[in-house]
């Protein structure tokens, strides 16, 4: 048996490097294994985030009917916490504790969060849909209830998120940090692929009540996860722990970065682009169920193709920039690519079928996924070692804000819209005019890749 097991794993290891992106970045010192149970705090994420974005989405919007404008809102709340991501970052990168820990405390106070929230949405949602004794309780608790419970969620997704992939770069050499990186979003991206399928085939007869089991395991679920994935990854190191040497200054840290050149218009490019992709977020699957007339299961598993394809687009950009290719032109190029992505979702409300409005979500996410690998290695090249945490908190910061806005947005125009004395739009409408919002987005945040595409390329041929 012994012997079977060390084949297997013999095996599967050679394979890996051939057919998981960024798995070339394994040593002796630093195995694979170790790498992918670090890499499980991104299936908690990914569960988090198809749960909030996907089900609970949809579920309120179109069988509870609550207001697209307030569930947008509330899965915008975590954007309170959005722009501390760079804090989180920083504060990671010279914090101090009695064991000499700098990353694993903050990964656990964020468990805390997401595991306290989950613990919330149960009532809410009892209290959302009339479910058993909740019938009798104030309607405004259930709103109030879930407002919480995705604030918690959402924050504690942050900062395990924002700290947990600094110390995955904590552990390889500066040259591998956007491997590893790439390598814990593939495991992101998996995770909400399994999570949106396991989601969608318990949920395949849907009733409150088996909505709210599903919560509760996924509370369970991030526990463990979580204390597996930290358990014995980050070094205790008594002499930091010593160590009276007086910090920098955030503000002082976060100007030295912000004076790096082409930061500014980086960190706008993904802004834009992160809007231009992440309004869609809230919409697809009412659009999926209310103009297409798809099932709950049926759009629940369209995160699971949005998913796979930003998988596509993080494994082409992988190889793509494993042979020198420059991260600023990949940047523009996945803005391009959710430009026919868009369109194709809009041709779906003209009766050409559910097939096409799927391979378009596929497109999307081929498109989202480039683009955000891009852009982050962009940010981690032009950062020094000693601010990895700052610089990924910049980026996060940026990112989740963007996303966080944009989804707001997103539920508010469609309502909007809806609300026009004129009905001619017809239920299509208030979605479309906000994907051709998106397209519009995307060529803005073309127009911005550009001038940084051609400095690195410049840059790039001095170098030689």
């Amino acid at each position: 048996m012994a012997d079977f097991r060390a084949y297997v794993i013999g095996n599967l290891a050679r394979m890996a490097p051939r057919y998981l992106p960024f798995a070339d970045v394994a040593t002796p010192d630093l195995p694979l294994a170790r790498l992918l149970r670090l890499s499980l705090f991104q299936i908690s994420v990914g569960m988090s985030l198809v749960l909030l974005v996907g089900t609970l989405n949809r579920v309120m919007i179109v069988e509870l009917k609550l207001s697209a404008a307030l569930v947008g809102v509330m899965l915008a709340l975590p954007l309170v916490f959005a722009p501390l991501r760079a804090l989180m970052g920083y504060r990671s990168d010279v914090h101090r504790s009695a064991l000499g820990w700098r990353r694993v405390p903050f990964i656990w106070k964020g468990t805390m969060l997401q595991f306290g929230g989950f613990a919330i949405m149960p009532f809410a949602l009892l209290v959302l849909s009339g479910y058993g004794e909740a019938v009798d309780a104030p309607f405004w608790l259930g709103p109030l209830g879930a407002a919480i419970a995705f604030l918690l969620v959402g924050a504690g997704a942050h900062m395990v998120q924002t700290v947990g992939l600094a110390l995955a770069t904590d552990l390889v050499p500066e040259a591998d940090q956007p491997r590893v990186v790439g390598l814990m979003y593939v495991t992101l991206l998996a995770g909400m692929i399994g999570s949106a399928l396991i989601f969608g085939a318990l949920l395949e007869d849907y009733t409150p009540g088996r909505l709210i089991r599903v919560v509760q395991g996924a509370a369970v679920a991030t526990i463990v996860l979580n204390v597996v994935a930290i358990w014995k990854q980050e070094p205790r190191d008594r002499r930091r722990a010593a160590d009276t040497t007086p910090r920098p200054e955030f503000a002082e840290a976060w100007s030295g970065l912000m004076r790096v050149p082409g930061t500014l218009r980086l960190l706008a490019l993904v802004a834009l682009g992160t809007a231009g992709y992440g309004m869609a977020d809230v919409l697809l699957e009412p659009y999926g169920g209310e103009v297409l007339g798809m099932s709950v299961a049926q759009t629940t598993r369209l995160t699971a193709v949005m998913a796979a394809g930003g998988l596509i687009g993080i494994a082409l950009a992988a190889r793509v920039l494993g042979r020198g290719g420059i991260p600023l032109r990949l940047a523009a190029l996945g803005a391009l690519i959710g430009l026919p992505g868009f369109g194709a979702i809009i041709l779906a409300s003209f009766g050409t079928g559910t097939g096409l409005f799927i391979l378009a979500v596929l497109l999307v996410g081929i498109g989202a996924g480039i683009f955000g690998h891009a852009t982050l290695t962009a940010t981690m090249r032009a950062a020094p070692r000693a601010q990895i945490g700052l610089a990924l908190g910049a980026w996060g910061a940026v990112q989740a804000t963007a996303a966080g806005l944009a989804v707001a947005l997103a539920g508010i125009l469609r309502d909007l819209i809806r609300a026009l004395p004129d009905p001619a739009h017809g239920a299509e409408g208030p979605y479309v005019a906000v994907f051709a919002i998106e397209l519009i987005l995307l060529l803005v945040a073309l127009a911005t890749a550009l001038p940084l595409m051609r400095e690195a390329t410049r840059r790039r041929a001095a170098q030689g």
